[in-house]
C-alpha cells in the first residue's frame, strides 16, 4: 500500500480504536499546516512543513505521528517526526508504518516500539502527571482565533502555553522574549482572554 492508503487502512482504525477523534474533546489534526513555508529569493515560499497527524486532547497539542507506507520499515518516519514534535513543543512523537508504532518521549529521550496508541488519558497523564486546578482550567478554554480567520502561529500558542503554565503555577514573573513582527500583541490578547474567562485574578489565584 501507498502512504495513504496505509493511513485510511491501518492507522486511522488504530488511532480510532485508542479513542482518539471518539473521546470527547479530541481531536485528531489531519495534515497540519505547521509553517507555511519560508519565503526565499523572489518571493517564493519554501516546502511548508506538514505532519501527517497532530492528537489534540482538551485544546492541547499532545503527540505527532509521521505515517509511512506499510512497505517501508517504522523508522523511516522518525526523523520527522521528532522534527515536527520539537517544533510544536509537543512531548509525545510516533512513527508508524500501519503494522508497527514506534514512540518517542521527547521530555526524557526513551524511544521505544508499542503495541498500540495510547489513549488520551493516558497520555494526558503521562505529561501532567500533578494535578493542577488552574492549569486544567486554561487548557479548557479555547484560543480565539477570530471565527478560524487568525488562527495560532506554532511559536505563538507555544509561548501561551508556557505563559499559562507558569501562571497556574504561581510564579511572580514571566519573561516572553519574540523579534519584531511575531505577534507579540496577539500572544498578549490570548494570555489575557484565557484569564478573563477562567476567572482568575490576584486574590484567588
Amino acid at each position: 500500500m501507498n502512504e495513504a492508503e496505509t493511513r485510511a487502512e491501518l492507522i486511522d482504525p488504530k488511532l480510532k480504536d485508542s479513542g482518539w477523534g471518539v473521546i470527547e474533546d479530541t481531536k485528531v489534526l489531519r495534515e497540519h499546516h505547521i509553517t507555511i513555508g519560508k519565503i526565499q529569493i523572489g518571493g517564493v515560499r519554501g516546502k511548508p512543513l506538514i505532519a501527517d497527524y497532530v492528537l489534540t486532547y482538551k485544546n492541547q497539542k499532545l503527540a505527532v505521528v509521521e505515517a509511512k507506507s506499510d512497505e517501508l520499515l517504522v523508522g523511516e518516519g522518525v526523523a520527522q517526526a521528532k522534527n515536527y514534535a520539537g517544533k510544536l513543543n509537543t512531548s509525545f512523537a510516533y512513527s508508524s508504518n500501519g503494522n508497527e508504532i514506534y514512540e518517542m518521549n521527547m521530555k526524557t529521550g526513551e524511544e521505544k516500539v508499542v503495541t498500540r496508541f495510547p489513549t488520551p488519558g493516558e497520555l494526558w497523564g503521562r505529561i501532567f502527571a500533578e494535578q493542577n486546578n488552574w492549569l486544567d482550567t486554561f487548557n479548557a478554554i479555547p484560543f480565539e482565533d477570530i471565527g478560524g480567520t487568525k488562527p495560532l502561529r506554532f511559536y505563538q500558542e507555544i509561548a501561551v502555553n508556557k505563559a499559562m503554565s507558569a501562571i497556574a503555577e504561581r510564579r511572580d514573573r514571566i519573561l516572553l522574549t519574540l523579534a519584531t513582527g511575531t505577534g507579540k500583541t496577539f500572544i498578549a490578547f490570548q494570555i489575557a482572554w484565557k484569564l478573563f474567562y477562567s476567572r482568575w485574578n490576584l486574590q484567588n489565584n
